[in-house]
């Protein structure tokens, strides 16, 4: 009996280990893709693979990419975080003010007041979502609007420009190690730190049973609204970091700070493999996907092309993820269906 059921878990897991194998090639493509689009714009125009056009190119992916590990963790509950706009650009211009009226203050400080920050704004969404019963879509909707309108409040026509900010903390984004922007750095260090965690950790893991089968999880012992609020308070957290790390980089914002950054990061996300219905995705392939796009982006620039021909790559791009995810998707569930009754 034991044997039978050892070889029945085997048969069903068999179309999961190969949509796992789906998603590797998936991650694949999309590098295959991205040095496709880099070698065939600097074949056109060389400087594009300069080392300076190189830098430039990290450092505008830098913000995407971060906000992008708090959203996948957002993405894998099945659940999606609208706000993350909204919390950059309002943890970006309260940070230059606190510069502002703190000249002196360290920079380690003024990244730890955009996580609290980000982390309380993030809290509000858990609590809506978890405790609240409001769709994920619906909360993070109103609060993209809240933080936005708040953001305007606080701004009232101002701006925080360079000269009111500390030396120290502007190097901090043009500074570099090892031939690479500290900013950089920092984000890769964030992204392998979260990927060890999802990928090594029950915590992590826990993510995606909550978006795979929420009730499966209540059943497997996981405390699902205490996941989904803590999910949501660290895409707060990261965004909320992500809003002072933008500071540092452009040096001048005003109300409209992170304004359609949430999009992007979505896009991203979404390309790079993480699934709209939860529970499958890796932060490696929403990297790539961030990096891919960004890279579209420059690409066009470069080449002249209007602008709206980004947002176009964009939209089909996420457009044919989606797709994707629906498709492979319904022919797991089929072949697990047929498997079940066989």
């Amino acid at each position: 009996m034991t044997a039978d059921r050892q070889q029945d878990a085997e048969v069903t897991a068999a179309p999961l280990r190969r949509f796992s194998a789906l998603l590797r090639a998936r991650e694949i493509s999309l590098v295959v893709i991205l040095l496709v689009v880099l070698l065939g714009t600097a074949a056109i125009n060389p400087r594009f693979l300069g080392a300076g056009s190189l830098r430039d190119l990290l450092l505008n992916v830098s913000i995407i990419s971060l906000v992008v590990v708090g959203q996948t963790v957002v993405l894998l509950m099945k659940h999606v975080d609208l706000s993350v706009g909204s919390v950059v650009g309002l943890s970006a211009f309260l940070t230059g003010s606190l510069f502002i009226a703190m000249p002196g203050l360290p920079v380690p400080l003024a990244m730890l007041f955009g996580l609290v920050l980000g982390a309380s704004l993030g809290a509000i969404n858990g609590l809506l979502v978890a405790y609240g019963r409001v769709p994920a879509l619906v909360a993070t909707l109103g609060t993209l609007y809240v933080f936005r309108g708040l953001t305007y409040a606080v701004v009232h026509g101002g701006q925080i420009n360079a000269g009111n900010l500390p030396p120290a903390f502007l190097s901090f984004a043009t500074g570099s190690l090892l031939g690479l922007p500290n900013l950089v750095l920092l984000v890769l260090v964030v992204m392998t730190l979260f990927g060890l965690y999802l990928k090594s950790y029950r915590g992590g893991r826990e993510y995606y049973a909550v978006g795979s089968n929420s009730e499966a999880a209540v059943l497997a012992g996981i405390r699902v609204s205490r996941r989904t609020m803590t999910g949501f308070a660290l895409s707060g957290a990261i965004a909320g970091l992500a809003g002072v790390l933008y500071l540092a980089r452009y040096g001048t914002v005003d109300a409209s700070a992170g304004s359609g950054l949430e999009l992007q990061v979505i896009a991203a996300a979404v390309v790079g493999g993480v699934s709209i219905n939860g529970g499958v995705g890796t932060l490696l392939g929403a990297g790539v996907g961030a990096l891919l796009l960004g890279t579209m982006g420059s690409a066009l620039v470069t080449l002249r092309a209007p602008a709206f021909y980004q947002q176009a790559i964009q939209g089909a791009l996420l457009l044919l993820a989606i797709s994707i995810d629906i498709v492979v998707a319904r022919r797991t569930a089929r072949q697990l269906q047929q498997r079940s009754r066989g």
